[in-house]
């Protein structure tokens, strides 16, 4: 009773109160903000489980990462550089290339404006070793395209399905038409791997997840990690919050709280 506490839940977090079990509850270390707390769990477990337990990263190779500038984005080059000598390649909105290169991103690529698989293999004309795909639909193919051999490419969500505010379904179902699909007897001859990552399925899987989250409350004790805040918004700005990420404005994480923060509690606290 009265420990500060980081909670994973698959849905039901966006309210003042909470009932969760013990064991999705895990133990904020010293120093951390609430914000951070918040940031933490689902962006990081994500990036480390797909780079390290299916990516396999390993010093000198490189990384090809969607959305780079998103909060699962931030937190796997945060990991990558944990990590000697990894080049990071990563796709963002060319407002947020400068942001990008001072965390830590060799080549950020502009997806909106240039083909990212032709600049990927103009620096690296054999591909990446690893592919993180948000993306879903035709993007799946061109990252398996990019892979290098034994490169692996891990599959995490349908960013593609996202089309704006309403359904477009024209778009959600040219997203599935393009799928990317693949047997087993085809993979044997390209030396690679695809692997499918949700955290949301993992609700059982204790003692794995806790794993995770102990490595990398050591990683953020040892200054490696940091979560990275865009913005904070209160319950009743939450279309706002919604719209900050749809217009892809974000650079980290966008942070929901009970209400905005009062003047004088500020100053109590100054």
């Amino acid at each position: 009773v009265g420990d500060k506490v980081m909670v994973l839940a698959r849905s039901g977090l966006w309210q003042e109160v909470v009932n969760v079990p013990a064991s999705q509850t895990f133990p904020m270390p010293e120093g951390m903000s609430f914000e951070e707390a918040a940031a933490l769990l689902v962006n990081y477990i994500t990036a480390y489980m797909i780079l390290f337990d299916f990516g396999n990263l390993r010093p000198n190779q490189s990384v090809l990462i969607h959305m780079a500038a998103g909060g699962v984005g931030t937190a796997a080059i945060q990991l990558c550089k944990t990590v000697e000598n990894v080049t990071i390649f990563g796709t963002a909105s060319a407002s947020k290339h400068e942001s990008l290169k001072e965390s830590g991103v060799a080549h950020p690529i502009d997806y909106r404006t240039m083909d990212y698989a032709e600049e990927v293999r103009k620096i690296s004309p054999k591909g990446v070793d690893i592919v993180l795909d948000p993306l879903g639909g035709s993007d799946t193919s061109k990252a398996f395209n990019l892979l290098k051999p034994m490169g692996k490419l891990i599959t995490y969500g349908v960013a593609n399905l996202l089309t704006g505010q309403k359904k477009n379904l024209m778009a959600m179902a040219k997203t599935w038409w393009n799928q990317f699909s693949i047997n087993a007897l085809q993979l044997l001859h390209h030396n690679k791997a695809v692997c499918g990552y949700h955290l949301g399925y993992m609700d059982e899987e204790f003692e794995l997840v806790g794993g995770v989250v102990a490595k990398l409350i050591n990683l953020y004790s040892q200054g490696k990690i940091k979560p990275k805040i865009d913005s904070v918004w209160p319950f009743d700005q939450v279309a706002d919050a919604m719209r900050q990420m749809q217009e892809k404005k974000n650079v980290g994480k966008v942070i929901l709280v009970p209400e905005a923060p009062k003047e004088e509690s500020k100053k109590e606290e100054n």
